[in-house]
């Protein structure tokens, strides 16, 4: 039973942060033209500043800005590791690999331990 939850738990935390990390690259690639606006508002980091989430708020559906808010809270731990980084992709990148790494294998790790003390 534990292992099933964990599991899924697992899956849907890591599909979380790969949709955001997804969702960012697609957006990335759009943004040519309003790089200007990104920059001002840091709506694109990690861990977006109030004027960024605002921003962002306003550019983003309500079911897109459902998973940026999940992916900011799955990534907080890791979004301080990239802050002084000077691009984009690795201030979204490395959180997000460290997400999937820590969510999707550690506790899939977890799963497989309890299956096999269970």
């Amino acid at each position: 039973m534990i292992e099933r939850t964990l599991t899924f738990v697992a899956i849907v935390l890591s599909v979380i942060v790969a949709l955001g990390f997804i969702l960012f690259a697609l957006e990335d690639v759009d943004r040519a033209s309003d790089s200007q606006v990104g920059e001002v508002f840091r709506f694109q980091e990690a861990a977006p500043t109030p004027a960024g989430e605002r921003e962002r708020e306003q550019r983003h559906g309500d079911v897109r800005e459902l998973i940026d808010d999940a992916n900011d809270i799955l990534l907080a731990p890791f979004a301080g590791i990239t802050d002084t980084a000077g691009s984009r992709w690795v201030q979204r990148g490395v959180p997000a690999l460290l997400g999937l790494v820590v969510y999707g294998f550690g506790i899939g790790f977890l799963a497989r331990y309890a299956r096999g003390r269970g």
